[in-house]
């Protein structure tokens, strides 16, 4: 690690402790050329892959996009803050367990449908709606019927 004061290449750890967390790592070091100490914080670095479009366009996977989908979905819906953010979080949980520095954005949106089968029907058919822009009422019914078929079966 290089000095922050002189630049040195040369530099020892003198005391090491974990966060209470245990998500980070703090280290004193010490200077060899001119003694100073200093801290350094070590994170693990997650990265999340990149989303393919329909288009073919990539973009960054945005945790924020994933929450606005379902926030649209669960409008005026009784559904906890705190469920949502469990269920983005497996979202994200799959995306990272997948190992892949690319994911079709089809298969992201479907996560987003099973999550939000097991949140609200509601927001499931509104998001299904939308997502696999259903072109009339025929749409509707069939997702209603695959969704009482899995009520029924729960």
């Amino acid at each position: 690690m290089k000095c922050p004061f002189c630049g040195s290449l040369d530099t020892q750890v003198v005391d090491t402790r974990m966060s209470d967390e245990g998500d980070s790592v703090r280290r004193r070091r010490r200077c060899a050329a001119c003694d100073k100490r200093f801290t350094t914080h070590e994170t693990a670095e997650v990265r999340l892959p990149q989303v393919v479009k329909l288009n073919g366009n990539r973009a960054e996977f945005d945790r924020e996009k994933i929450r606005v989908s379902f926030m649209r979905a669960l409008h005026k819906r009784p559904v906890p803050t705190q469920l949502v953010d469990e269920a983005i979080g497996r979202i994200v949980q799959k995306v990272l367990s997948l190992g892949e520095r690319e994911i079709d954005s089809r298969r992201v949106g479907e996560m987003v449908m099973a999550e939000l089968a097991r949140l609200d029907k509601v927001a499931y058919i509104r998001f299904a709606s939308v997502y696999r822009s259903f072109q009339d009422v025929d749409d509707f019914k069939d997702v209603i019927r695959e969704v009482s078929k899995k009520g029924a079966s729960t």
